[in-house]
């Protein structure tokens, strides 16, 4: 595993006990991400779904509802949140890595992965999901882009050269790297999404919380000075909306795909 994976899978650890009480934006998605699921339903029954990078598994509780699996593969690389799984009927707690998933090729009958994906290499992960899903299977797959928390991006220009954002793929290399993997592209959707807090402080925390927070080799190593902190809240308050909140906007991208029979 690599040291940046490494740092991601520490992140989510550390983030097991919070995730759900600050996720509010990634349900949000989850809601999308079914809308479009139901929008591009399987052709045929599914007998086992994976849930790649489940996460504490509240994201696909609906998914699960509605399609009634025999078997759900509940797949993490962070024990952490992978502990949420343990006891629950019908569900298969996974340990692995999504470029190197530990499952048969052709195994699963249908595929859900909520914000899992951005953290892999677009054509190593897109070929796995291939790989593992049974011909005529369907994939639904929500990533992020990359003007994923652009408002902290810009805010952060003028206070150091630091990576304090992550840079996320496009949406035109996730659909590249997915018929690659041999998967048809039936739908591709991008539905920004804002997650809110009253302060600046507050909605960093809510980011840090989830675990989404930056790991890149190129994050800043010492805390923020106070007058750099004060410049920062300064700068993002031109962001504030008419309802008073601070927005960090997600830009999500909804993928639907099809293994070919």
């Amino acid at each position: 595993m690599t040291e940046r994976k490494q740092r991601v899978r520490a992140a989510f650890d550390r983030a097991a006990s919070t995730y759900d009480a600050a996720a509010a934006v990634q349900r949000e998605i989850c809601a999308h991400l079914l809308d479009l699921a139901r929008a591009h339903p399987p052709a045929a029954p599914v007998r086992r779904l994976l849930d790649a990078g489940c996460g504490t598994g509240s994201g696909a509780t609906r998914l699960v509802d509605w399609l009634a699996p025999r078997q759900c593969f509940a797949l993490d690389f962070a024990p952490g949140m992978l502990a949420r799984h343990v006891g629950r009927p019908g569900h298969a707690a996974i340990c692995g890595d999504l470029e190197h998933l530990p499952l048969a090729d052709a195994s699963v009958d249908a595929i859900w992965s909520s914000l899992a994906v951005q953290w892999c290499n677009p054509a190593r992960v897109m070929a796995e999901l291939g790989r593992v899903l049974q011909p005529g299977g369907t994939a639904w797959v929500a990533t992020l882009g990359p003007d994923t928390l652009w408002e902290l991006r810009e805010a952060f220009r003028g206070i150091d050269d630091a990576e304090h954002v992550i840079g996320f793929h496009g949406a035109d290399t996730w659909q590249q790297s997915a018929i690659q993997g041999r998967l048809r592209v039936a739908a591709c959707q991008r539905v920004p999404t804002a997650a809110t807090a009253d302060s600046l402080r507050r909605l960093l925390k809510d980011i840090k919380a989830i675990g989404a927070h930056q790991v890149g080799s190129g994050r800043r190593r010492k805390p923020l000075g106070k007058a750099a902190w004060r410049q920062l809240e300064c700068t993002y308050e031109r962001h504030r909306r008419a309802d008073a909140l601070l927005p960090a906007t997600y830009d999500v991208i909804l993928l639907a795909l099809h293994r070919s029979a």
